[in-house]
C-alpha cells in the first residue's frame, strides 16, 4: 500500500485528516503512532473550528518531524521549516484555491472545491515530492 492509500485508510478508519497526513509518515520519520495520533488529534475539522486544513496542519507535523533539528537550546532549523511550509501551502492552494477548512468545504458559498479525502492526497503528494523527492 502506497503512502496515499494508507493514509486514505486511515481516514476511512476515523483519523482527522491531519492525524491521516501525519501519521502515514510515521515509518518514515521514526515517529512514535500513538503520540502523533494524539498530537494530531485537535487539528482535525480544521483546528476543530474550520479554520487551517486539517491536511495542511498534518503537513505541517511532518516538516517538523523531518527538518527540524530538534535543539532545545539553540534551534536553528526554523527558517528552513518556514520556508518550506510556505512552498507545500502555495501550492496546496495552487490544487485546492484555500487551506481553510470551512472555504474548501463550501460552508458559506455551497461549493465544495476538495473533499477531505482529496486534500489528505495532496498534502501526502506535496510531502512526498518536497521532502522525500518522489
Amino acid at each position: 500500500m502506497d503512502r496515499k492509500e494508507q493514509a486514505l485508510d486511515l481516514h476511512k478508519r476515523g483519523f482527522n485528516c491531519a492525524q491521516s497526513v501525519a501519521c502515514s509518515f510515521c515509518n518514515v520519520m521514526g515517529a512514535d503512532p500513538e503520540t502523533t495520533f494524539r498530537l494530531a488529534e485537535p487539528f482535525g475539522l480544521g483546528i476543530g473550528a474550520m479554520e487551517t486544513c486539517g491536511a495542511v496542519s498534518g503537513m505541517a507535523m511532518v516538516v517538523g518531524m523531518k527538518m527540524s533539528d530538534g535543539d532545545l537550546d539553540t534551534p536553528k532549523t526554523k527558517r528552513q521549516c518556514y520556508d518550506m511550509m510556505q512552498t507545500l501551502i502555495k501550492e496546496f492552494k495552487e490544487k485546492n484555491s484555500s487551506i481553510v477548512c470551512s472555504e474548501i468545504k463550501g460552508i458559506e458559498t455551497g461549493t465544495v472545491l476538495r473533499s477531505c479525502n482529496g486534500c489528505i492526497e495532496d498534502a501526502v503528494e506535496l510531502l512526498d515530492k518536497h521532502l522525500l523527492g518522489l
